[in-house]
């Protein structure tokens, strides 16, 4: 008991800023970056939105700004949309402007892949800077597919979001992550396929797109199930932009993976194009990721 209060209060200290501007001087403003690989798909930034909202339903006394790591898509939505996102860097340097003390910085990643990689590294870089350039306190917090625990609770939200397709003993659940190639990273994906056939053999196929495993060894482990008739597809992934529009879905593309399906003699194929940063469910992991950055520390402090 003694832990949860010193955790609570650390979590209100750390996430409460100034009372106003009038004492700006003397509070400690906190803020929280949400951070994603992004999207230039109009209808795919719903599941972005959704995150971020979410984020500030949770912490409403604290100010949750957004950054995209995908300097290509963060250009074309300039160009295209006329909307300036930053990238992780820009982000921290403007809250450490703006005088913010504490952040805490909330990747959207599936794995800690190479893109987790470089969201870790501008964070420890900005947690290494004394002085008014740096922060009193920034801290980052884990991808989703962060080890078998984090596959485990991944496993449970993917159960409850195709209970309705699992009810059908005949419909497999195709399931497209981005994958991460040469990075030990990519592992996650076999420990969630793993955890999956745990809650539901032979029900789930995870495969990437960029990296192993691919829609070939997708194949081969379906024929390995002949009871399955039925296919559902659907991206692993926070949005279901480009990838998931055209690398899963699309119709005019041979190489798809509804079509390369189709000519393994799958003819009953459905899609689900949306987003995981849609999900109810994943949006409450993420916030439980939050609390837990800060009570696990206070816990260990102990």
């Amino acid at each position: 008991m003694h832990k949860f209060f010193t955790a609570l209060v650390l979590v209100m200290l750390l996430m409460t800023p100034a009372m106003s501007s009038a004492h700006e001087s003397h509070g400690k403003k906190s803020a929280m970056l949400v951070v994603s690989f992004g999207t230039s798909v109009p209808e795919a930034r719903k599941a972005i939105g959704n995150i971020v909202d979410t984020v500030k339903k949770e912490f409403p006394s604290v100010d949750v700004r957004l950054a995209f790591t995908s300097n290509i898509i963060r250009r074309k939505i300039q160009r295209e949309q006329g909307e300036f996102i930053p990238n992780p860097s820009q982000a921290l340097a403007q809250l450490n402007d703006e005088g913010y003390s504490f952040v805490t910085v909330i990747p959207t990643h599936m794995i800690p892949g190479e893109e987790y990689d470089e969201v870790l590294g501008i964070v420890t870089a900005f947690a290494g800077i004394d002085g008014k350039f740096g922060f009193e306190g920034v801290r980052v917090c884990s991808p989703f597919l962060d080890g078998v625990g984090g596959c485990n609770v991944m496993a449970d939200i993917l159960m409850k979001r195709f209970a309705g397709q699992l009810e059908d003993k005949e419909t497999g659940i195709i399931l497209m992550g981005h994958g991460t190639p040469e990075h030990p990273a990519n592992a996650q994906y076999l420990q969630l396929q793993l955890a999956l056939n745990q809650r539901a053999y032979g029900r789930f196929f995870v495969g990437t797109v960029e990296a192993a495993p691919e829609i070939g060894d997708v194949v081969a482990e379906l024929k390995r199930h002949p009871e399955i008739k039925k296919l559902t597809l659907s991206p692993l992934m926070i949005v279901a932009g480009d990838h998931a529009h055209n690398d899963l879905a699309g119709e005019d593309d041979p190489e798809s993976w509804i079509n390369v399906l189709k000519k393994e003699g799958y003819k009953d194929i459905t899609t689900y194009l949306v987003g995981m940063g849609e999900d109810e469910n994943l949006c409450r992991e993420l916030i439980r990721k939050v609390y837990a950055l800060y009570t696990d520390t206070a816990d260990g402090e102990e």
